[in-house]
């Protein structure tokens, strides 16, 4: 492994059988469904490929959402217009092939994730994801995510504070 990646959209045609992280609900949703949802418009996939090999060694998906302005911290809604809900993206899914652990790719996949909400052309106040567990929630903390709307697993990272 060289350590150097390319993050692009996920690709028709692109061979995903070979893909696992080690959680079966990931490894099953890139296999059998990013695909689909990738073609409807439900979410968009980016793949993470290394460079010499061509092999996939992650992935994540993103999607517009929105969120109760009620639900966010006091510190980010008293910035915010009284509307009431907030623009998101939401960060679906994040995953690793378990050749590529300990690279430090799941923060280059998150920090890319960031960039492209940050960068859209449509408005976006922060990324929010739903940590499946203690392991993702400390891992999302660790980036600067913060709770809110009454569950620990529910975090969020507001985009202006990263310009």
């Amino acid at each position: 492994m060289t350590g150097s990646f390319l993050v692009e959209p996920l690709a028709p045609g692109l061979d995903r059988t070979g893909f696992t992280c080690g959680v079966d609900a990931l490894d099953r949703y890139f296999l059998r469904q990013a695909g689909q949802d990738v073609r409807r418009r439900a979410t968009a996939c980016f793949v993470a490929r290394e460079i010499a090999t061509g092999k996939t060694a992650g992935y994540y998906t993103l999607a517009a959402g929105g969120v109760l302005l009620a639900e966010m911290p006091a510190r980010f809604a008293k910035r915010l217009p009284r509307y009431p809900s907030v623009p998101v993206a939401r960060l679906g899914r994040l995953a690793v092939a378990l050749a590529y652990r300990g690279l430090k790719l799941g923060g280059a996949l998150l920090w890319d994730a960031v960039d492209r909400a940050a960068r859209s052309e449509i408005a976006v106040y922060a990324l929010v994801v739903d940590a499946k567990d203690e392991q993702a929630e400390s891992f999302y903390r660790h980036h600067g995510f913060v709770a809110f709307g009454g569950s620990p697993r529910k975090l969020i990272l507001p985009l202006s504070s990263l310009r």
